[in-house]
């Protein structure tokens, strides 16, 4: 009787990780940006604009949204007309990219929004929420852009994003209206070192991280350089 219980368990034990082992097959395929995925949305926006006279294949949001999660792509409008399925990376099929055009104006561009990134503001932003929608300030960084003391609004250690980017962990900051941003000032930093062109002042130089990169940075305030040439929010 032993011998069958166990003979059983071990058979509902491989079951179980042979079921595991094929979602998470899949959950790598829907966290990496694929350079042919891209292309291929890019074609299918392309051949959506020819098709109706230059209207873009993008949902409606309001235009005091972030910048770059303000024109995301409605796939409907473009699958199966003009592309054959949903990339596997994307929001809608489970991935954590969500899709966005870029310079809507001159040039629309595809790029990816990282939805981890939302994923841990959000967290903050429940805290701050059980705290009466209030976060305490443990330090000024810049004009309306605080620290949040992390200790007394519940977390064990300070809450970060891993960078699309770099890797890094970066932290985040708190505006005076409330609102959580990613800070990416360490890997605009790294970029300024190596961008060889000329900056004018109180230029937003956001534009480093994203320029060779298929991810833009999301949820982030605006930025400029010092006068030694270092990052600072532009406070606007």
């Amino acid at each position: 009787m032993k011998k069958t219980v166990l003979f059983s368990l071990l058979i509902t034990a491989l079951f179980l990780l042979s079921a595991c082992a094929y979602p998470d097959s899949e959950r790598a395929e829907s966290q990496i940006p694929h350079e042919d995925q891209l292309i291929s949305v890019q074609d299918g926006v392309n051949k959506y604009r020819n098709a109706s006279g230059g209207l873009l294949p993008i949902k409606t949001r309001d235009m005091e949204v972030d910048q770059y999660i303000k024109y995301p792509i409605d796939f409907s409008k473009i699958v199966p007309a003009h592309m054959s399925e949903i990339p596997p990376n994307a929001f809608e099929t489970g991935g954590i990219f969500q899709y966005v055009l870029t310079d809507v104006e001159e040039n629309p561009t595809v790029k990816l929004v990282d939805l981890r990134v939302a994923d841990a503001i959000r967290s903050v932003n429940i805290r701050k929420s059980a705290n009466g929608g209030k976060a305490p300030i443990s330090e000024i960084i810049s004009d309306n852009v605080y620290k949040f003391n992390h200790t007394l609004m519940g977390f064990k250690e300070e809450p970060a994003v891993t960078s699309p980017y770099s890797g890094r962990k970066l932290p985040m900051v708190i505006t005076g209206s409330g609102e959580v941003f990613v800070d990416y000032s360490m890997d605009l930093y790294s970029a300024l070192q190596e961008y060889e062109g000329e900056l004018e002042e109180g230029q937003d130089i956001r534009f480093l991280l994203y320029e060779d990169s298929p991810i833009v940075p999301a949820y982030s305030l605006p930025y400029t350089i010092d006068e030694n040439g270092e990052p600072i929010f532009a406070n606007e």
